[in-house]
């Protein structure tokens, strides 16, 4: 991995100049997995980002030949070209996923739970592979044990779910992923989970937020997330309008891998002496990309599972 220098974004450009010819190898992680791993503790995680750089504006156009008309468009081209990385060579990943929401005004605490995702295939018109999550729920003690699957165009369309601990009593459900039960305490239903729909949400509100005028874009260096070397692009609205979801975003693009492994958003100020309150941030941590997933592991009768136990 290039370390960037003082020229960041250049950097930067230049190796999404050769997103096209990267290649993620079998197994391509920081620790070696297997495809079935399901851990029964919570495993050694940090906190969700670091930062050490200071920002520095984005105001460079993608190549010499071209300039930037808004200052987002080289923002979304650097999602455009993620995009095309995780569709072509991403089959599949498993990770720790920490997510956070604010809902009805009220921000939740960190849930923390390993993930499996198989990546939507096409051909021609064909799923040749569906998009495919399990969801193993580590912490905290009120959801952990919870476990979820939900494979496109199977089980009716529905999510299959149970709780942990002593809920588990309750036994195995079948729910509609957009259904009061799924979506309790939910911001988003489970078919919106995972990389490549983060990268294809992220591009929906960049290009809305491109037909609303001006915004400042800044990119920053020196982060980390999980240990691993991420820079930083950050889109902020100084000033509060209806259609601007957020005051401020940052999306943590891992310099190696060239996707998002962090994105979080912010609410304005209340005032100029507050902070910005947290609307919503996923951070994505132990990321091991194409490990081969199959099948079972999106089976709920698969016996690694408590689906049925």
């Amino acid at each position: 991995m290039r370390m960037f220098k003082a020229n960041i974004w250049k950097s930067t450009v230049l190796g999404l100049a050769l997103v096209s010819g990267s290649e993620f190898s079998h197994g391509q992680t920081p620790a070696s997995s297997t495809a079935t791993e399901k851990p029964t503790e919570p495993p050694k995680t940090t906190e969700p980002v670091a930062r050490v750089s200071k920002i520095q504006p984005l105001n460079a156009p993608i190549n010499a030949a071209s300039t930037s008309p808004h200052p987002l468009d080289p923002a979304l081209e650097l999602a455009r070209q993620s995009l095309t990385l995780m569709q072509s060579q991403v089959n599949d990943y498993t990770a720790v996923l920490i997510k956070r929401e604010r809902i009805a005004d009220e921000l939740g605490d960190n849930e923390f739970m390993f993930i499996k995702v198989r990546n939507r295939k096409m051909r021609g018109d064909q799923i040749v592979v569906p998009f495919s999550v399990y969801l193993a729920f580590l912490k905290p003690a009120s959801i952990k044990g919870r476990e979820v699957i939900f494979v496109e165009n199977a089980n009716d369309g529905k999510l299959i779910a149970h709780e942990g601990g002593m809920k588990r009593v309750l036994g195995t459900h079948r729910l509609e992923p957009d259904g009061y039960l799924a979506m309790a305490g939910q911001k988003y239903p489970l078919t919106d989970i995972g990389l490549e729909n983060l990268l294809v949400k992220l591009l929906e509100k960049g290009e809305r937020d491109r037909k609303h005028g001006h915004c400042n874009v800044r990119f920053e260096g020196g982060a980390k997330v999980g240990g691993r070397d991420c820079s930083i692009l950050e889109v902020m609205h100084a000033e509060k309008k209806p259609h601007y979801e957020f005051h401020k975003a940052q999306i943590f693009m891992d310099n190696e891998w060239k996707i998002p492994v962090r994105y979080a958003a912010f609410n304005w100020p209340e005032n100029k002496d507050s902070e910005p309150e947290v609307i919503e941030e996923y951070t994505y941590q132990n990321v091991k990309i194409n490990v081969g997933l199959t099948d079972k592991d999106f089976d709920f009768t698969n016996s690694d599972y408590n689906f049925h136990k």
